[in-house]
């Protein structure tokens, strides 16, 4: 059994008086692709913001690497090998591709190091290093996701977050993104995956959990929810 290194206790958050997220319980295991799926206002963001330390908690608690993270700060967890691709993607606009990347490395000194990793991310996406000296503001919303999937590796996390990658784009852009996230994996990153698109989440997925209305009702292994009825008729329209 793989060491688990994100465990999520009892989780509650809530905006205002709405409880948004109910008491959730998960856990991420070294070296998986873990996937939490349910449709718009689930509760699966809110979630992820509270794991980042961008929203206060209720209730619960969130262990990483065996250690409880409740009250650290998005800086601290970054440092300690958390990182995100937020819902929106939050690019610096008015820097450059290159500079986005660099942003990605702040917290690092190892300066030879964070030239490898940028020619590892341009690896990953030609498309960037073909217009490393673009403004990011100007590339289209799938170019986006690239450079932000990209910045977050650049801080070389040992769990990746990825909040809705493929939202809002184009079929042929989402088709690039998920391979990319399966590629990500493949090096050996740990990820935790926010996704609508359940069908193509669970399809690179190990393991799933399906959220309604702030509480998980289903997980297990993604292959079996995939063909499970009730996920199928909610989420894959049949």
């Amino acid at each position: 059994m793989a060491q688990t290194l994100l465990k999520v206790i009892g989780l509650k958050v809530a905006y205002g008086g709405i409880q948004a997220v109910k008491g959730v319980d998960l856990e991420v295991r070294q070296g998986e692709l873990v996937t939490l799926i349910g449709s718009n206002g689930a509760g699966k963001t809110t979630t992820m913001k509270a794991i980042t330390g961008t929203l206060a908690l209720v209730d619960g608690d969130i262990e990483y690497l065996g250690k409880s993270i409740r009250g650290k700060g998005a800086w601290d967890l970054v440092k300690e090998g958390l990182a995100m691709v937020p819902e929106g993607r939050g690019v610096f606009t008015r820097m450059t591709i290159t500079e986005n990347l660099q942003m990605g490395a702040y917290i690092r000194r190892d300066t030879g190091a964070i030239a490898d990793d940028i020619d590892m991310v341009f690896s990953i996406f030609p498309r960037l290093k073909e217009r490393r000296d673009q403004l990011a503001g100007t590339m289209s919303g799938g170019e986006q996701q690239m450079l932000a999937m990209g910045r977050a590796l650049m801080s070389r996390p040992k769990v990746l977050l990825l909040d809705e990658p493929s939202m809002g784009l184009s079929p042929i852009m989402v088709d690039k993104i998920f391979e990319v996230v399966k590629d990500v994996y493949a090096r050996g990153v740990t990820v935790l995956l926010v996704e609508q698109n359940a069908s193509r989440a669970l399809g690179i997925a190990d393991r799933g959990y399906v959220m309604e209305s702030g509480l998980l009702t289903m997980s297990g292994p993604a292959k079996e929810l995939l063909v499970n009825p009730r996920v199928r008729a909610a989420y894959l329209g049949e």
